[in-house]
């Protein structure tokens, strides 16, 4: 049986990150992930500066397109805002797959083809039924829907109306250099320039019906040709009881997660891995649930802020009517969320 310092379930940035830090800090570290490289998946592709400055702290750099600002779009009302402190990049979700995956196998760590749907613990350690595994510490990175989570009990119901990611590429030439969030009467497009002649269009909705029907009508609709297939996510909104359980912790989706309207997963994924490892080296890794709820504060409560006023027929026509008029406020948070 294999006995690493930490085994981290799950593949995405947030594992890769968590399995990184891990082997330059000299953990003995083993990724579980059944999915072969790289692995796409339904998200804006947009990371914010936060996420670069993460990204290149750890000596990476991923192929994209330069991002400025942000620009909120609604009828005849805009409001815009340039990133501070320096820039953010749209980056296709396989190219940053790629750069993570190919950092983690270069540093020795291993990736094997194997899925985790639960976990036992004891004093000592944490072993995976049926797969000869056994770490000093788990870190469950393993999404939104997180097996492990739900396989220990610590989901908690979201009291929110479900809302949905889904998303597509066109081959054209970026038009901007700002991420453009059209919102709609019931969900949000984000126009992500990726490329010299690709530009990713991402819907969050709270309807359930086809990516087509849904993007009929709206600005971004009569630009894009030649689309690739769709992609699409689960319900977004997921809670958990606890960062910190015994010795798995969690770390990026699996963590908790609130929305993607504002843009900032990856880098509370790469935030909260550099924090989870500092704490196991630390030998606090109790202390880790405090640094993971004040590092998200900000993010989770302004997404919680604009979901809410999303959600009420009164408010949600007037976000970007108001953020127009408020220039200053808009660039204030555009700045913290960067």
């Amino acid at each position: 049986m294999r006995r690493p310092d930490l085994l981290v379930v799950g593949g995405g940035p947030a594992g890769l990150a968590t399995a990184l830090h891990a082997a330059r800090a000299g953990l003995d570290t083993v990724v579980a992930e059944p999915r072969p490289a790289p692995v796409d998946k339904a998200c804006g592709e947009g990371l914010m500066p936060g996420a670069v400055r993460a990204l290149t702290a750890l000596g990476l750099h991923a192929p994209g397109h330069p991002l400025t600002g942000i620009r909120y779009v609604q009828g005849p009302s805009q409001a815009e805002a340039a990133f501070r402190r320096g820039q953010g990049l749209g980056v296709r979700r396989t190219d940053l797959h790629t750069v993570l995956h190919r950092a983690v196998l270069d540093a020795g760590v291993p990736v094997l083809p194997l899925r985790v749907d639960g976990v036992r613990q004891d004093a000592d350690g944490v072993s995976v039924p049926g797969a000869g595994l056994r770490a000093r510490w788990l870190v469950a990175a393993d999404g939104l829907h997180s097996p492990v989570r739900r396989s220990l009990g610590l989901d908690r119901p979201a009291r929110t109306p479900p809302r949905y990611g889904l998303r597509r590429h066109y081959a054209v030439p970026p038009w901007t250099s700002h991420v453009e969030v059209h919102w709609g009467p019931d969900a949000e497009a984000y126009v992500t320039p990726l490329g010299p002649r690709l530009v990713g269009v991402a819907l969050l909705t709270s309807r359930r019906a086809p990516y087509d029907t849904q993007l009929a009508g709206w600005p971004p609709a009569s630009r894009p040709t030649r689309p690739s297939p769709r992609s699409a996510a689960r319900p977004l909104r997921r809670r958990s009881r606890t960062r910190v359980h015994g010795r798995v912790l969690f770390v990026g989706d699996a963590a908790g997660y609130v929305d993607a309207l504002t843009g900032e997963g990856v880098c509370l994924a790469l935030d909260g891995a550099r924090a989870l490892v500092a704490n196991l080296r630390r030998g606090t890794p109790a202390r880790y649930a405090t640094d993971w709820a004040r590092a998200t504060r900000r993010h989770r409560v302004l997404t919680e802020l604009l979901v809410r006023a999303r959600q009420r027929p009164a408010l949600a026509p007037h976000i970007v009517p108001v953020a127009a008029r408020l220039p200053r406020l808009f660039a204030a948070a555009v700045d913290a969320l960067g």
